[in-house]
């Protein structure tokens, strides 16, 4: 053979290795403790505690004086009111009173930290302590993109949600009800949205809360997927239970967060507070009551089973006065959602706090600029599990193909910001000034082309 015909044949295979060199070195980068592929992130940059002991304390005693003074309201669950009977709270009829410090003993079984299993177990999760999950937004009816416009959810755009997280490198969970499939019957509609999970996503998920026996379903489909021994021992999947706020808890919401904590599986407890409306329209009155609805809440699940999973939840958000609407990614809660997290931390329990929130009707700058101040705020109080990560738009009427795909970047970005600094050798660079001197360039140096590529 020519040496000409030697170099024809063997040139592509060089140019083979030096690809398949090149490829192994892209995927190492990627699915490194910075780079892509993270099943979740640890933060490295401190929480922003606003909030002095001194006023902390101001309102912890506030929201005990409102379990103590008010109480609240357990509708047509007698198994909760059994419970807090047996536990030493007040009863009355349906009103139930807590003396001070009684639901902070009973939160003392709730583990600070978590892990959900994901079918598959490199994108498990851990939720609490310094970990940061981000999920995609939940429960809109509507769907919304460029090309088709406003209209009903179908769980076609429900699959597909769950594709574009599945694809996403700066997401770490697959979500609950991302948009609501009205084309499926509601009997049903669980039984397709937690398949489609399953199918369509290898990441952990979230299950239904509308009623006990459809949150019995899902988290039977669970033990399906993982198997009924390791399900009774591990958190597989997430609801997410809402307290109908000001001080209610209704027997669908008990009998929910019941089920999820009795099959040792995590609720996440909630309460949705429009201040003016379901709430004060004061900041601070408004923190204290959503500190006492989700210790109640939280509690409850300690009661049903001691030990298991539960976050502790929170969604503030203002609303106009003048028309009555519901208004997101105000300052308000953003800045309130700050102290939530110091009161978190405070019970050592995990957080589940703030998201992407926008009033905006277009994925446009309007929608980012509200998000970013939402997001922002979630990331700067410490919250471990953030829902409405992606895609919320419409005050949460609405899940927009575009506004997914921008938030989802925008979550690339806060993996950055997570990580924070580092200061060593390497970062410090002082080869670098050594080799490049005054009045030179960094472009080529031997420290830009061993650091670049991250």
């Amino acid at each position: 053979m020519s040496t000409a015909a030697a170099e024809t044949t063997t040139e592509p295979s060089r140019r083979r290795e030096r690809g398949g060199g090149r490829i192994a070195r892209r995927e190492l980068r990627s699915h490194g403790s910075q780079g892509l592929g993270r099943p979740y992130i640890v933060r490295n940059i401190p929480t922003y505690d606003i909030l002095s002991e001194e006023n902390l304390l101001r309102i912890e005693a506030t929201a005990d004086r409102i379990l103590a003074e008010i109480g609240i309201e357990f509708r047509d669950d007698p198994v909760a009111l059994d419970h807090w009977k047996r536990a030493g709270a007040k009863i009355d009829g349906m009103l139930v009173k807590f003396e001070p410090g009684m639901l902070r003993e009973v939160l003392k079984t709730a583990p600070a930290e978590f892990t959900q299993h994901a079918r598959n177990p490199m994108n498990s999760v851990q939720i609490g302590g310094k970990n940061v999950v981000f999920s995609p937004a939940y429960g809109s009816p509507f769907v919304m993109d460029l090309d088709k416009g406003r209209r009903y959810g179908t769980i076609e755009d429900f699959r597909n949600f769950i594709k574009l997280a599945q694809s996403s490198p700066w997401l770490h969970h697959s979500g609950g009800t991302i948009c609501e499939p009205v084309d499926v019957p509601v009997n049903k509609r669980h039984l397709d949205m937690v398949y489609s999970h399953v199918r369509y996503s290898d990441r952990g998920f979230m299950g239904s809360v509308t009623a006990e026996s459809r949150a019995e379903d899902c988290i039977d489909m669970a033990r399906i997927v993982f198997g009924e021994k390791f399900a009774d021992e591990n958190c597989v999947i997430l609801g997410n239970v809402n307290v109908n706020s000001p001080l209610v808890w209704d027997a669908t919401m008990t009998t929910v967060l019941r089920a999820y904590a009795r099959a040792n599986q995590a609720a996440v407890i909630v309460p949705f507070i429009l201040g003016g409306a379901m709430g004060p329209v004061t900041n601070a009155g408004a923190i204290a009551q959503s500190l006492a609805e989700t210790m109640a809440g939280c509690a409850l699940t300690q009661l049903e089973r001691p030990g298991a999973p539960v976050v502790f939840g929170n969604f503030l958000s203002s609303m106009s006065l003048r028309s009555g609407s519901p208004t997101f990614g105000t300052p308000e809660p953003a800045i309130g959602s700050m102290v939530i997290g110091q009161l978190a931390r405070r019970l050592n329990l995990p957080l589940r706090c703030s998201g992407n929130f926008t009033t905006s009707k277009l994925p446009d700058a309007h929608a980012m600029n509200e998000g970013t101040m939402s997001m922002l705020a979630a990331v700067h109080c410490g919250a471990n599990f953030i829902l409405h990560s992606a895609g919320f738009l419409d005050g949460l009427l609405s899940m927009s193909y575009e506004k997914f795909v921008m938030d989802a970047d925008f979550c690339g970005a806060l993996h950055t910001y997570l990580d924070g600094v580092t200061v060593d050798d390497n970062q410090l660079a002082l080869d670098a000034f050594r080799e490049v001197g005054p009045g030179s360039h960094f472009f080529g140096c031997a420290h830009t082309m061993q650091n670049y590529e991250t």
